[in-house]
């Protein structure tokens, strides 16, 4: 079935979730964690949603990080509902002289030919939500995906990588027009093995929006997300979505 033909068939429950998820957003807050109590919350968010899934083994400390937590181009975020932590996500900007990322980590054979090309991407990892949450709103996944939209959007980067449970492929295409561009592999410390998926941010952004408007973002969001510190610069405490003033604002 032709795109157009299957989205206008889809268009009534598109435009149902999306009234949902944009009254979900009018309660969200987003925050940038780089260190201290909001860190470590979201390392054991992150344990939490993965042990609920059963996609990881029992450990003491009950939390989840790595090395690419430390990595220079990392952006860690919290999703907050009503001041909750109920989700979060890790974000890499990939350059040729930042590649450090999940797709990198397991896919490198086929994301270090892209960068020599001179492509960039946006690699989202750590996705999470508090299983408790979840079972409340289910739109979490999509407040969340949505930072990853706005950080292609604010690096320029025409792509966006996702390092997916195999079981979870069907969102990604869905939701994001995602190909799917390896096998599945395992990856280091989870049980399930991983597909990359690739999505064109640039090529599809107007389908996005059409069908999703919560996904829209004004240039300010997007820096208060995404820009760099400077020296002795406090991070803001919290930033609001801004979908909603997107026409006014633009």
């Amino acid at each position: 079935m032709p795109h157009d033909a299957a989205e206008r068939r889809a268009a009534p429950q598109a435009s149902r979730l999306a009234e949902k998820v944009s009254a979900l957003l009018e309660r969200t807050e987003y925050r940038r964690c780089d260190k201290g109590e909001d860190l470590e919350d979201i390392y054991r968010l992150r344990y939490k949603s993965y042990r609920s899934n059963d996609m990881i083994p029992d450990s003491e400390n009950h939390v989840i990080s790595d090395e690419l937590d430390e990595a220079p181009n990392v952006h860690r975020f919290g999703v907050y509902v009503d001041q909750e932590l109920v989700s979060t996500m890790r974000i890499h900007h990939v350059t040729r002289e930042t590649p450090m990322s999940a797709s990198t980590k397991a896919f490198g054979d086929i994301v270090y030919p892209m960068l020599d090309q001179g492509l960039t991407f946006v690699c989202m990892s750590r996705q999470a939500s508090d299983p408790e949450w979840s079972k409340v709103y289910a739109q979490l996944p999509y407040l969340t995906m949505r930072l990853a939209g706005m950080a292609c959007f604010y690096f320029e980067a025409p792509y966006g990588l996702s390092v997916v449970r195999d079981d979870h492929a069907g969102f990604y295409k869905r939701i994001y027009y995602s190909e799917q561009i390896s096998d599945a592999r395992g990856y280091p410390g989870v049980f399930n093995k991983v597909i990359l998926f690739r999505t064109d941010a640039y090529g599809n952004r107007e389908r996005f929006y059409a069908r999703f408007p919560f996904f829209r973002s004004t240039p300010v969001e997007r820096r208060l997300l995404f820009q760099p510190l400077g020296e002795g610069e406090l991070a803001p405490l919290t930033i609001l979505p801004t979908a909603k003033y997107y026409s006014a604002a633009a």
